[in-house]
């Protein structure tokens, strides 16, 4: 069952929105496969973080994925769960390009899509860059082809780059945290505001338990995540999964949560998000 934007009762099983990568794999394996307690039955949708984020701003479904610059934009209908989201230090996109290219300002730059908080990171270092949006998976190639002038890679891009011989231009992570001594929000798990509040905190622990069980029983997942890692090379599977699972996985923060706050201040500041004075967090006071 999906719930409708006008839907407040309680559903009988609830769709679950995450991307094939391996860091979603990981921590949603054991919820989906039953493996933890949860207050309702999950169904995973497996889909790219940008269509995701169009989903939410449809309101498709009740627990989803999505980058925190398409949060910011759908905070009405979504809340965050301190849960499962991807946050941290030496996680951020990359720019890359095929040689020395200089300031990217007026340049084309492959972007993996609108609602992206990869997006954002450029419009605030690049303001006048022209954008050009593809896919997250053919960002390099176009770039290597010498369609655009750069491209704004996300997920394992940034460890196979230089297979498609490509340099780094700019680590936008490396930008935003000498900017603002924090760490990077990437991507959050939001629910339906209009989710009973009990529900909402029950799935917040679900997906704790989750992910506390993936990393107690590595191999449970392995072949599931295996499964959805496209053409993932073992090692850049893992790499992938250290990198963007870390404490702040399981529970935002203290420090989590004011990089959200400023990385949703910026947003504002510069047109890509509306003001909001709602809880970011399953559980904030109102």
């Amino acid at each position: 069952m999906t719930l409708s934007p006008s839907t407040p009762a309680q559903p009988e099983t609830l769709d679950l929105g995450y991307s094939f990568c391996p860091n979603d794999t990981f921590i949603f394996h054991a919820l989906h496969a039953g493996l933890v307690p949860s207050p309702l039955p999950v169904r995973e949708v497996l889909e790219d973080v940008q269509t995701l984020n169009d989903w939410a701003t449809a309101g498709r479904l009740p627990i989803t994925k999505i980058s925190y610059r398409a949060y910011f934009g759908v905070m009405d209908d979504y809340v965050a769960l301190r849960a499962g989201g991807a946050l941290g230090r030496g996680v951020g996109p990359l720019i890359v390009t095929r040689g020395e290219v200089g300031d990217l300002n007026g340049k084309i730059v492959a972007s993996p899509g609108a609602l992206t908080t990869a997006e954002l990171l450029l419009r605030l270092v690049y303001p006048d860059a022209q954008v050009r949006r593809m896919r997250y998976d053919e960002v390099m190639p176009a770039t290597a082809r010498g369609e655009v002038d750069a491209g704004l890679i996300i997920h394992e891009s940034r460890f196979t780059y230089p297979q498609h011989g490509l340099s780094k231009h700019l680590d936008l992570g490396a930008w935003w945290e000498q900017d603002t001594g924090l760490p990077l929000p990437l991507g959050a798990i939001l629910v339906r505001r209009d989710l009973p509040g009990g529900l909402q905190r029950d799935l917040n622990a679900a997906v704790r338990a989750s992910l506390d069980y993936a990393y107690a029983h590595p191999q449970a997942s392995a072949a599931y995540i295996r499964g959805h890692a496209l053409e993932m090379e073992d090692a850049v599977m893992q790499a992938h999964i250290d990198l963007y699972v870390n404490a702040m996985s399981r529970d935002v923060g203290e420090e989590g949560e004011r990089a959200v706050r400023e990385l949703q201040r910026r947003a504002v500041a510069v047109g890509a998000a509306p003001a909001s004075d709602l809880p970011l967090f399953v559980g904030d006071p109102l």
